[in-house]
């Protein structure tokens, strides 16, 4: 089944870099020194989301940041930086051309049908920088005794989906400001502040809607930004902690089941 997008213009930047110097209880449990290579049912982590980014049909080679990518022929390393973030700016201020396509290597549910959701609703909206996510009501249901942050909204709540769409150079201003403020990322008041003072107060009240956010934000920046919204709730599990590696293993051998 072809991709409702086209997809031959679009570069993807993998995120697979980890603090140096720290070592990760996952890979420490696993016996591996990437997070990348952290084996999910037989396979390194890392080979998922290259799967999915390949059955949606995505120009490669892949573009990975903070891994060495020595015996995958679809990945190319790029420059890493300070975290996600600045790895981001970095690899994409070397010449990645747009628009990107940025996932991460430990989003290993990452589905062809979650990509090509994303994709063409972010390419629809026409907007510089878009960021997936996914509601409350379509995770809780299907896994009630998962653990998420969420961020409450008027009429939402949401999880983010480890997928971004950067447009153009507009859209990697959002990139720089997700830079500026990630040390407030679970701290969504502080984070809000960070784009004056009437968000964060309308969001104190419940009374800041999801689209209004983003609205705020890009008003802020001098661009056009807009949240994708993915309708499968796997699309916000990923693997940072044993209890999401125990999860995803579990789903994995649902699916294969």
């Amino acid at each position: 089944m072809k991709s409702s997008f086209d997809s031959a213009n679009i570069s993807v930047l993998i995120l697979a870099g980890q603090r140096e110097g720290e070592v990760d209880p996952l890979c420490a449990m696993a016996g591996v020194e990437r997070k990348a290579m952290i084996p999910i049912c037989g396979r390194p982590m890392l080979e998922y989301p290259i799967e999915a980014l390949k059955q949606a049909g995505l120009r490669t080679p892949f573009h990975v940041s903070g891994f060495r990518p020595n015996k995958y022929a679809d990945l190319t390393e790029v420059p890493s930086g300070r975290g996600p973030a600045d790895s981001t700016v970095t690899a994409i201020e070397t010449g990645i051309s747009y628009p990107v396509l940025v996932t991460t290597c430990d989003s290993a549910l990452l589905s062809r049908e979650m990509v090509d959701s994303f994709v063409s609703q972010a390419m629809d909206t026409g907007a510089d920088f878009c960021a997936g996510l996914a509601e409350k009501r379509i995770i809780q249901p299907a896994y009630p005794d998962v653990k998420r942050t969420y961020l409450n909204f008027k009429g939402s709540a949401v999880s983010g989906c480890n997928l971004f769409w950067v447009a153009n150079e507009n859209g990697l201003e959002a990139i720089r400001f997700w830079k500026r403020a990630q040390n407030f990322r679970k701290q969504p008041i502080r984070l809000a502040a960070k784009v004056g003072i009437i968000p964060p107060l309308l969001y104190i009240f419940r009374q800041l809607t999801l689209d209004g956010a983003f609205r705020y934000a890009a008003k802020r920046l001098g661009i056009t930004a807009k949240p994708v919204l993915i309708p499968i709730a796997e699309a916000a599990i990923d693997v940072d902690k044993p209890s999401d590696l125990e999860l995803v293993e579990q789903i994995m051998a649902g699916r294969a089941a």
